[in-house]
């Protein structure tokens, strides 16, 4: 009887679904997927919400497998709203459903605002940070509403070190534990943006229309070949979430004859999504001569082709010029010049999803830079029918180290002018898959083109280079019972100038306890290991050691020396960390060490060190660049400590320290050539151009770290920040710095660069949904050397301004 009664009931059960189905319309769009927790665990009962502008059209709550299926009869732009205790309540990007759509779309809950949500640059697919073996911090959009640029934000990541040489518009360097400035592989909208060997200046970066950074500590050569031996920078141009033409103005003015005025249009319309943006940045800075002004321009278009097929197209561009003061300090004075920069990034991406575990993307990017500089007061002289820029000299002057060293002279500056050029074509492909148990492969192909030209239009030198570069990729990754998640790949490149190089990498995480509301849950520990590679710099190319004996005809130094021609340089970086939970999610303890090994670096060696060590006249020596060779290697390793609570919902805190031990082990410079001495300090060996073998290489401070306290509410926003630094090893870098050819401004490199507190305050008012007013104060104690030595930084500046909305209904 029983059995019967089911049977009867399973029956009319099965009638009202057939029922219900009947009655939904014809045609409607089906939104699907997966809830999960970061660990990826399914979250079932966790309720969704299918929201277009802002009416909730649909819900539906997801199984205890996680799955969920929203239908509407309605088409357009959507955003999903997610629930479930004990998680932070979660908003989805904006996406595109047609009536026949069928989309996929992953939830990820998190469980406090506190931890970020997803990073890209480990795997090259989105993924909730919590399963990430590597270092990664991903800083907040919101972070950058009152900055410029990413200077402030960087030196509150732990393990970096931003080093800006002068004032507003002055070079912006990336130091990531240890690793030299053209280490870091810097991505614009998944674009390569390097100068073809690595360089890059953050200075040219404006915030306009960008995305919060992520930085992934440590090399990843295995995912992005050459350029990444230290770390990968992602930085992304925002898209439109906002249903109607919405404009975004930003004005604001300050000291110094500052001003800065930034305009974004945004929207969507059916299938399409667009953001175009424009800003510009002017300031005289606190010297004279320096006057700075950037120009940004942005674009954000995607278009859905099909429910799981998009395409999306991206351009920047950035113009800029400033003054060239050169070292202020040591000159005595402000020379005159000028240096400008041009450059623009853009690409075209198609991604298509099968089945939503099929994943497939085609990209092609460009990137076109140019930089030229001119010293508008410096004259040439011929010699040997050779056109040189004449030696001038500064004022008398006495330059006092941070580490109480004093000298007297007179510092020679030439400056040449130049006009480079830095230009890239790529085509990447990829493809990546998830096989029953959550195993996942990844397929990639890289192709580069890249052009560059090196013109002095003084001198007549003008050298150009045309490298092509081919790199496959693989990647396995995956996790275990949610609980221990792992990752391997590996690249083989085939670059134009070095050959053929492997970069294996591995990664893993175990997760001991999740998190919860106990007082001492959510330890998670994870381990790293990788090779990164990088190529030379054009000027390295064309100056390399070995380049430059052949072309004054001595081979015998080459062969006598086993000079070999210039090749990659290398690096070996592991970290292993823990993440801990305490006080449920309102404290989180964050530690690493850190051990990483630069090897085959290029150092320049001076024309004394050609004629000392290969026998090469004099006449003829001074007659040939600083040459490069791989002769330089050092060795990184350290830890980070960060902190993060939350005591009440409004007050957040943060703060951080990281210690970096680095020491040279080897140093052409160092092992044949006799060290600089400076006539007034005798008996101390001083590295002109390279550290000496046993120091640190230079501006690696061995201590930084950074603070911020962070207050919100509906009307008021402010926040207090502190970057910190001890003295780092550097040097003046003055072979001949007096009218008798001797080096009286040579100071010895240890502690050269002074430590510094900065201290930074913004506050926001909200005085209605459309209106923000707004203040930034910068260096509130007004300390100028924070800088190498030599190139005061920007005093205590102010600006203050409007941000105003129009449109955005929602």
């Amino acid at each position: 009887m029983f059995c019967v009664h089911s049977r009867s009931a399973t029956k009319r059960l099965i009638a009202l679904v057939a029922a219900a189905l009947l009655s939904l319309p014809a045609q409607a769009v089906v939104v699907r997927g997966t809830v999960t927790t970061p660990l990826g665990a399914p979250l079932g009962n966790a309720r969704i919400q299918l929201v277009q502008g802002q009416r909730v059209i649909a819900f539906t709550m997801s199984l205890m497998d996680g799955t969920y299926e929203i239908r509407s009869s309605l088409s357009g732009r959507f955003v999903l709203l997610s629930a479930e205790s004990p998680f932070t309540p979660s908003i989805s990007d904006a996406f595109y459903g047609g009536r026949t759509s069928v989309v996929t779309r992953g939830i990820v809950m998190e469980y406090s605002k506190v931890t970020p949500q997803l990073a890209i640059t480990a795997s090259g697919i989105s993924t909730p940070i919590e399963q990430v073996p590597a270092a990664i911090t991903l800083i907040p959009q919101k972070d950058l509403d009152t900055e410029v640029n990413l200077l402030n934000g960087f030196r509150q990541v732990s393990g970096t070190n931003a080093v800006q040489t002068g004032q507003a518009g002055g070079p912006i360097t990336l130091y990531v534990r240890g690793g030299p400035p053209d280490a870091n592989k810097i991505l614009i909208d998944t674009i390569p943006a390097t100068d073809i060997g690595g360089n890059f200046d953050f200075s040219r970066v404006s915030t306009t229309s960008l995305n919060g950074p992520e930085i992934y500590r440590g090399a990843n050569s295995a995912l992005y070949g050459t350029g990444a031996e230290a770390s990968v920078v992602n930085l992304a141009t925002t898209s439109s979430n906002f249903l109607s033409p919405t404009i975004n103005y930003t004005g604001d003015a300050g000291n110094f004859r500052t001003y800065r005025n930034e305009a974004i249009l945004s929207g969507a319309f059916s299938r399409l999504d667009y953001q175009a943006a424009f800003s510009r940045f002017n300031t005289s800075n606190a010297l004279p001569r320096d006057q700075y002004h950037l120009i940004t321009s942005a674009a954000n278009i995607g278009y859905n082709i099909l429910s799981n097929t998009s395409a999306r197209f991206t351009i920047r561009n950035a113009d800029s010029a400033v003054g060239l003061p050169q070292a202020h300090d040591i000159y005595g004075f402000s020379a005159s010049g000028k240096h400008a920069d041009q450059d623009l990034y853009s690409g075209l991406t198609i991604e298509n999803v099968l089945g939503g575990n099929w994943h497939n993307l085609a990209r092609y990017g460009i990137a076109r830079k140019r930089e030229q500089e001119q010293q508008f007061d410096q004259s040439t002289t011929v010699i040997d029918g050779i056109t040189e820029p004449t030696i001038n000299y500064g004022n008398i002057v006495t330059l006092r180290g941070a580490n109480g060293y004093t000298a007297t002279g007179q510092a020679a500056f030439i400056s040449p002018t130049l006009d480079n050029v830095h230009n890239r074509d790529e085509f990447y492909y990829q493809t990546d898959y998830i096989f029953p148990f959550r195993i996942g492969t990844l397929f990639g192909f890289h192709y580069e083109d890249e052009r560059g030209r090196l013109y002095n239009p003084t001198s007549g030198f003008n050298q150009q280079a045309d490298r092509t570069n081919y790199q496959y990729t693989f990647q396995l990754h995956g996790d275990l019972n949610h609980r221990v998640f792992y990752s391997f790949g590996g690249a083989i490149e085939r670059n134009h100038l070095y050959g053929t190089e492997g970069t294996p990498r591995f990664g893993l995480t175990y997760v001991m306890a999740p998190q919860g509301n106990d007082f001492f849950r959510g330890t998670v520990i994870r381990a790293n290991g990788a090779t990164g590679v990088q190529e030379p710099t054009l000027e390295d190319q064309f100056t390399s050691l070995s380049t430059l004996l052949d072309q004054t005809g001595n081979q015998s130094a080459i062969a006598t020396y086993n000079i070999r021609p210039i090749s990659a340089e290398r690096s070996r970086t592991f970290d292993i960390g823990v993440d801990q939970s305490i006080v449920g999610q309102k404290l989180i303890l964050k530690a690493d060490y850190f051990h990483n090994q630069f090897s085959h670096q290029l150092e320049r060696l001076a024309p004394n060190g050609l004629e000392q060590f290969f026998g090469i006249p004099a006449n003829i020596a001074l007659q040939i660049p600083s040459a490069s060779l791989n002769s330089l290697a050092y060795i990184a390793r350290g830890y980070e400590a960060e902190l993060q609570y939350q005591p009440l919902p409004r007050l957040f805190l943060r703060g951080g320290y990281t210690y970096l031990d680095s020491q040279v082990e080897q140093s052409f410079t160092s092992d044949n050539v006799t060290p600089a001495f400076n006539p007034e300090l005798p008996g101390i060996p001083i590295g002109a151009l390279s550290p000496i073998i046993g120091n640190r290489p230079f501006r690696l401070p061995p201590d930084t770290g950074f603070f911020a306290v962070q207050y919100s509410s509906k009307k008021i926003s402010a926040s207090i920040s502190g970057a910190l630094a001890s003295r780092s090893d550097d040097s003046t870098f003055q072979l001949h710095n007096d009218r008798n050819g001797g080096n009286t401004l040579l100071l010895p490199n240890r502690d050269l660069d002074f430590g510094y507190a900065k201290l930074d305050l913004n506050i926001l008012y909200y005085a209605t949904r459309h209106v923000t007013a707004f203040t930034q104060l910068d260096n509130l104690l007004s300390q100028q050397h924070i800088g190498p030595i030599g190139y005061p930084g920007l005093p205590f500046t102010i600006r203050a301004g409007m941000k105003i909305r129009i449109g955005g209904g929602n």
